[in-house]
């Protein structure tokens, strides 16, 4: 018996064709959704109300995740802008596409010409493409977006990603635009990150010390955001802070840049309500690395890497599903693909992720236990190459250039919550030892359902040796599969 196929089919093979095409999530939604990507900088889980803090403001993104669903396992694959961004555009990592470090400045670090990035790939596959806000990531080229509807400087202090609602009335063009093709929107805010402060003479600096760092927050404020500002007092510490007067006005600065984030995208999905768009399109809302303190941003201890992510798909059934598969930002290019219908067939060895797709409406899906981890550089002089595969239960450390002193960022050694403890004499940041956190072993070996803080280093008991053989194991492997240069440290080390 011949089977006739519907409309709906016919329409979604002939968009899809001559790519490879999947089924849309459920029969009623059509499948090519258009696609919004929400990356916000240095925003980690211990600063939204979904994810158990409640005293920070988020009602958005807590709206979105009871409309759709929240992962409690989505990891960054580095801790650092730039580098972390690349994997998520084109689902190889750093160490692959060639974004070692930092963009910007004298860094200079860019993908190499024959990367072909998401962007690139959706364009082709009959999307039109816009970006808004922070780009950091190069070259142009690589990374091409068909609207490029503001520049986006990094860390600059005029730049429209520290104005989150009016990013969201810009993007309004693409989202009402009667072009007939889907959309993909890449909106990415400057904010919660470290605001840069002027010295006399131009020259910036993150030192603000005893002062907190402002976060982006500004006296006048910004167009269409309702200032929220919390009491020092009240913040919640996380473990991997110190906490001190210091560093709780700190995080009062960061809650305030996360609520006028939020806002931001509340604006945004509004927006997309109002122009006919949201029932049709899949939102993601992800950050870059964890939040710029010490001992989270710059490393693979979990505040940097274990980020947040939220998805609301079309024709979700499960909505305020919670998540718990294993992703990382290496699986998503290949998963926006997916659900664009312009994954290529056959295509597993361009990516070093793969799809979750069915985990976005909440599903389980099986074999996702494990993630990896790749750092290589932040700024230029901060040489410092990690690798690190994390299980439910186990993290492993590689730090490859294990003889040199931990470099730290400037936006870091120059947050107040640093200088305040070390001008007085401290030994101890959050819950690590500070000689620990600059000097650190060839190999990290922690048990994270008896040591969640990462703090006792288990790769030299001798009870722990078969586990750490097999972990590194599984390093090697995840270099070799994914050509990593540094590699060969195994063999001439």
């Amino acid at each position: 018996m011949i089977k006739t196929l519907s409309p709906l089919r016919l329409l979604a093979i002939a968009l899809c064709a001559p790519i490879a095409c999947v089924l849309p999530l459920t029969a009623a939604v059509p499948a090519r959704p258009n696609i919004v990507l929400i990356v916000s900088d240095d925003h980690g889980t211990d600063a939204l109300g979904c994810y158990g803090n409640r005293v920070v403001k988020t009602p958005h993104l807590d709206a979105l995740a009871e409309d759709g669903t929240r992962f409690t396992h989505a990891f960054g694959t580095t801790a650092s802008c730039s580098p972390s961004r690349s994997v998520m555009l084109t689902g190889q990592q750093n160490h692959r596409n060639g974004m070692y470090g930092l963009q910007h400045q004298d860094h200079h670090f860019s993908s190499f010409d024959e990367v072909k990035s998401l962007p690139v790939r959706l364009r082709q596959a009959g999307y039109r493409t816009a970006r808004i806000g922070k780009f950091h990531v190069a070259p142009e080229a690589v990374y091409a977006f068909e609207t490029v509807l503001s520049s986006g400087g990094a860390n600059d202090p005029a730049s429209l990603g520290r104005s989150p609602v009016e990013m969201a009335t810009q993007s309004r063009a693409v989202l009402a635009s009667a072009d007939p093709r889907p959309f993909f929107l890449y909106f990415a805010t400057d904010d919660p990150h470290r605001a840069n402060a002027i010295l006399p003479g131009g020259k910036p600096t993150f030192d603000t010390y005893p002062a907190p760092n402002r976060f982006g927050n500004r006296d006048r404020g910004y167009p269409g955001v309702t200032e929220i500002k919390f009491r020092p007092e009240d913040v919640v510490v996380p473990p991997f802070l110190p906490d001190t007067p210091t560093c709780r006005a700190e995080l009062a600065e960061y809650y305030q840049s996360v609520a006028r984030l939020d806002q931001g995208v509340g604006r945004l999905i509004a927006l997309l309500k109002e122009t006919g768009r949201y029932d049709n399109t899949l939102i993601v809302y992800l950050s870059d690395n964890g939040p710029a303190f010490p001992g989270a941003k710059t490393t693979l201890y979990d505040p940097g890497i274990r980020l947040p992510l939220i998805v609301r798909a079309p024709g979700r059934t499960r909505p305020g599903a919670v998540q718990s598969a294993m992703v990382s930002w290496a699986d998503l290019t290949p998963t926006l693909l997916d659900v664009a219908g312009a994954l290529p067939a056959g295509a597993t060895n361009e990516f070093d992720g793969r799809s979750f797709r069915p985990a976005l409406d909440g599903a389980p899906i099986a074999d996702r236990d494990e993630v990896y981890a790749s750092h290589s550089l932040h700024e230029i002089t901060m040489y410092y190459p990690m690798r690190a595969v994390r299980t439910r239960h186990h993290k492993l450390i590689h730090n490859l250039a294990s003889g040199l002193v931990f470099p730290s960022a400037l936006d870091l050694i120059q947050s107040p919550s640093w200088i305040g403890v070390t001008r007085a004499g401290g030994t101890v940041f959050g819950r690590r030892p500070i000689a620990q956190f600059l000097r650190r072993p060839a190999f990290e070996l922690y048990d994270l359902q008896t040591d969640p803080d990462e703090v006792v280093n288990l790769a030299d008991d001798p009870a722990h040796q078969e586990l750490k053989n097999e972990l590194a194991g599984k390093l090697r492997a995840f270099q070799e599969r994914t050509v990593d240069p540094w590699r060969h440290k195994w063999i001439y080390e």
